[in-house]
């Protein structure tokens, strides 16, 4: 198959990640995970001690980090000035902070212009919040997925019950909730569903079941000898 790439958004725990791993490991495609990015961004700046409010230190800080990205067993590894954060950049105060950080438009621009060399080469799946619409607008194929709230924050919680993180399912709904609000109305790249993006409801579907629809699609893409 000739290399071509996939953008996947979606708000936060609809199985972006873990989808597109799978996707870009059956094609041979580079996964890349953007997400990730913000969450590093995030974990340095809690441990700092700078306020998610404080965008002019926040700016400072994303700026002076080299980002550095992976594949792992069960998840894109994530290298922050030579140490391995993969595990820590999950936590519930990263979830807590990511998208007011995320928000900061220097930050947005820092980061797009990393993952857009990503991209260069072709062959990446890469998933997020504005990979269609601003990141890889010209993506070939583009994923849209999505879940309830409470489906995405049982989701969220398994796994940070995985991880012994103490956290109830109602304040993971509460967070995602607002994480959705915030997301949304954030000035710089919004969440939003590109037009031309293939709309995906993950509600009562395993990650095997999503990741074989997209590769349907990616099938049918290659078909019609897109570029």
């Amino acid at each position: 198959m000739e290399k071509f790439n996939i953008a996947i958004d979606g708000p936060a725990a609809a199985g972006k990640s873990t989808v597109a791993r799978l996707v870009a490991r059956h094609l041979g495609f580079v996964y890349v995970d953007t997400g990730a990015m913000y969450r590093a961004v995030t974990w340095k700046a809690l441990q700092a001690g700078i306020a998610s409010d404080n965008k002019d230190e926040l700016v400072r800080l994303a700026g002076s980090l080299q980002i550095e990205l992976y594949p792992g067993e069960q998840a894109q590894q994530v290298i922050l000035d030579g140490i391995d954060v993969t595990d820590l950049i999950r936590s519930v105060a990263v979830n807590q902070n990511v998208s007011a950080v995320a928000a900061v438009p220097e930050i947005r621009r820092l980061l797009v212009l990393k993952q857009q060399e990503m991209a260069r080469a072709k062959g990446v799946v890469m998933d997020g919040r504005d990979i269609g619409t601003h990141v890889m607008p010209d993506a070939e194929l583009k994923i849209f997925l999505t879940a309830s709230v409470r489906e995405r924050a049982e989701r969220r919680y398994l796994e940070m019950k995985d991880k012994q993180e103490e956290v109830t399912l109602e304040q993971l709904e509460k967070d995602i909730a607002e994480r959705d609000r915030m997301d949304e109305e954030r000035e710089a790249s919004p969440l939003v569903r590109a037009d031309d993006a293939v709309l995906i409801d993950t509600s009562g579907m395993s990650v095997p079941q999503v990741a074989e629809r997209i590769l349907e699609l990616a099938k049918t893409a290659a078909g019609k000898g897109i570029r």
